[in-house]
């Protein structure tokens, strides 16, 4: 098991080439996916897969955002996953109530987690977009008006080698033992 690996390789890509995302990669990332942990197992969510070039290109157009020069990639990648947000069973949903948490936002953005890292093991770029205009979203996938579409996610080929490590914080900055003022090194 080499998930620390995928962990390392993953990226948000940004350039895609045009070539189509195999059928089989595509399903294995939306297994991945499916197969995601949610609380009290609810699995809240539903995956649209846009690939129709038409289409894809419209929905595209709704994470666009002209003035901030944002997501204009998304256009590139043959592929756009919308997640939609489904409601939860009762006891997520009773959970989310009393702890004052939507746990079903947390779900989704497991699972979306898992279609990235099984996109990076296929050979493929992922980048998730939360800032799209969501009404002209569910139009355009027929979403009913009580759903949200809160993340969409581009796949497909990088057009570039895989970019270079991220710069993260240490260790020792964000692990804390045992109190918030105890950090790593004792």
């Amino acid at each position: 098991m080499e998930i620390l690996n995928s962990i390392l390789q993953r990226r948000s890509i940004r350039k895609y080439k045009g070539d189509p995302v195999e059928k089989e990669k595509l399903e294995r990332c939306l297994e991945a996916g499916r197969l995601a942990p949610s609380a009290c197992n609810a699995q809240p969510w539903t995956f649209i897969v846009v690939d129709e070039p038409g289409l894809k290109e419209e929905v595209a157009k709704t994470a666009r955002a002209q003035a901030l020069n944002m997501n204009r990639f998304a256009a590139q990648a043959p592929v756009i996953i919308a997640i939609v947000e489904e409601p939860a069973n009762v006891t997520s949903t009773l959970g989310s109530k009393i702890k004052r948490k939507h746990y079903p936002l947390m779900d989704i953005g497991i699972a979306a987690e898992n279609i990235c890292l099984q996109a990076t093991e296929e050979g493929l770029g992922s980048c998730m977009i939360g800032w799209l205009n969501e009404k002209k979203a569910k139009k355009l996938l027929g979403v009913p008006s009580g759903k949200r579409i809160p993340l969409l996610i581009s796949l497909g080929y990088p057009e570039d080698e895989w970019p270079s490590p991220r710069h993260r914080k240490a260790l020792d900055k964000i692990v804390r033992y045992n109190s918030y003022s105890k950090t790593m090194s004792k």
